[in-house]
């Protein structure tokens, strides 16, 4: 990307983007979509960041918000806890920030740090340490490359603040989640300090740039095909990603939602519509974590984590979010291959499926 090529106008496509790459989670993609155009109409755009061209020694921080995804809904953001989980760390490190970058790719978590950077006249690495939104902290590219998360600041919406400094992401995703529960389920994170180099060789490189084309292919189908055979067309282009494909077309019959252990888990079962899509079959069950992260169906698991789970409205395209499904809605399922840094065995063993007690061998998906 080139500089200030995110625009304002540009902020509902790219939400839109970020939301499918969530796969599931990652925040509400509206929230954050809202909270980005008030700073950009109020301060300006940021700039925009290739990785390539940041400073080998320059000070980088990933920012985000965690906790249960529905949550979101009941405690908005105020927008002051950034600003201020960014100072307390560059107190703690004694040195300024000199960019952000998202800490995931989904939904309102890739627009908080566009929100950051317009009012803190900070720029914005087009890149992200998933590719995709996972629900715990030690789960990214950084974390199994040697970037620790730590030191890093919690902040709830009264400012609430602590720092947290281990030695390893498992102990610190303890920490912090417990931290989160007694804030109420819903902090704001300044995270992942690290330098320029060390971000150029453990992020995924593009997911901005990625986010924003996939929201521009939801809204400007060719009409030749439907927009969810549109979309995927679009994600194989994507060199990031390259591989895609629908998996069910289906009815959901049934979400089973609840908040456990500082999570939004559950599953959502589909009955086929049309002949069941890609693979077929009678029924599909949908398995998360925030995140997407099994695609079952009839018995048998045809897309797991770390590849991405996509669920999205059969007539439009448009990505559902997890807190969002609802009884009788009528969807397609999409599989995305999940970026190669994604894929090697310490990425499957930080989130493969055993990593979330799912009983299955990791096969990437393929177009065909």
């Amino acid at each position: 990307m080139a500089q200030n090529d995110i625009r304002l106008e540009d902020l509902p496509d790219l939400a839109r983007g970020a939301a499918l790459l969530g796969a599931g989670g990652g925040g509400d993609p509206y929230i954050g979509r809202l909270i980005a155009e008030q700073a950009f109409a109020e301060y300006g755009a940021p700039t925009i960041l290739s990785p390539v061209a940041v400073p080998d020694d320059m000070l980088i921080c990933a920012v985000a918000a965690l906790g249960a995804t529905n949550i979101q809904m009941e405690k908005l953001i105020a927008g002051n806890e950034l600003p201020h989980a960014v100072h307390v760390l560059e107190r703690y490190l004694g040195k300024r920030v000199g960019a952000l970058i998202p800490a995931e790719i989904g939904g309102s978590n890739s627009l908080l740090p566009l929100m950051l950077g317009a009012r803190q006249a900070l720029p914005v690495i087009d890149a992200d340490g998933m590719g995709r939104a996972f629900p715990e902290l030690q789960m990214n590219s950084f974390s199994i490359n040697g970037v620790r998360a730590g030191p890093l600041v919690v902040v709830d919406e009264h400012l609430n603040t602590a720092i947290i400094d281990t030695p390893d992401d498992t102990t610190a995703e303890a920490m912090t989640r417990a931290l989160a529960i007694q804030m109420g389920l819903r902090v704001y994170l300044s995270c992942f300090p690290m330098t320029g180099k060390q971000m150029r060789e453990t992020a995924i490189h593009g997911t901005l740039s990625a986010a924003l084309a996939i929201g521009r292919a939801l809204g400007n189908g060719n009409g030749a095909v439907s927009p969810v055979d549109h979309l995927v067309d679009v994600l194989r282009d994507i060199p990031t990603y390259g591989h895609a494909r629908a998996l069910f077309d289906g009815k959901i019959v049934d979400v089973d939602r609840r908040t456990a252990r500082g999570f939004s888990v559950g599953s959502c079962r589909l009955d086929a519509i049309g002949g069941g899509g890609g693979n077929g079959g009678s029924q599909a069950v949908i398995s998360f974590q925030n995140e997407n992260l099994s695609c079952d169906i009839d018995g048998r698991i045809v897309a797991v984590t770390p590849d991405l789970i996509c669920i999205v409205d059969r007539e439009t395209a448009e990505p559902i979010p997890t807190p969002q499904l609802k009884y009788g809605q009528r969807v397609r399922v999409v599989g995305i291959r999940a970026p190669e840094r994604m894929r090697t065995p310490q990425a499957l063993a930080a989130f493969g499926p055993a990593a979330f007690g799912i009983d299955a061998t990791y096969t990437p998906l393929t177009c065909a």
